[in-house]
């Protein structure tokens, strides 16, 4: 199960790598803001039919100017904690290294004698 959930996932993740190159979304914001408003019209319609069935209140879709904000903020959250996994990364492995050197102390000791 777990291999067909790995290509499952890697199969979105290639998709959407491949769509947003391929409608040229990291290389224009003029670009990215017309995409995002075309795709936003053509989900309008589906998006009413989704809400007329669904007895939940659905928000609208953000502005590009939401959007470019979210997206601002949580890259650079990402970034943030990048460099701060890398920063901490001598002493996870340190951890790490302690950790598996005692599992494999504790899974060579000797059984105590009966």
């Amino acid at each position: 199960m777990g291999l067909l959930s790995f290509a499952v996932k890697g199969g979105i993740l290639y998709s959407a790598i491949y769509g947003t190159r391929h409608y040229n979304v990291w290389a224009d914001s003029e670009k990215t803001t017309a995409l995002y408003n075309e795709l936003s019209q053509k989900a309008s319609p589906h998006l009413k039919t989704v809400r007329a069935k669904i007895p939940l209140e659905i928000p609208p879709l953000p502005s590009s100017g939401e959007l470019c904000y979210i997206y601002t903020h949580y890259h650079n959250k990402a970034v943030k904690n990048t460099i701060y996994f890398i920063h901490r990364l001598p002493c996870y492995l340190g951890q790490w290294a302690k950790k598996a050197k005692d599992g494999i102390d504790k899974a060579l000791e000797a059984p105590p004698p009966k």
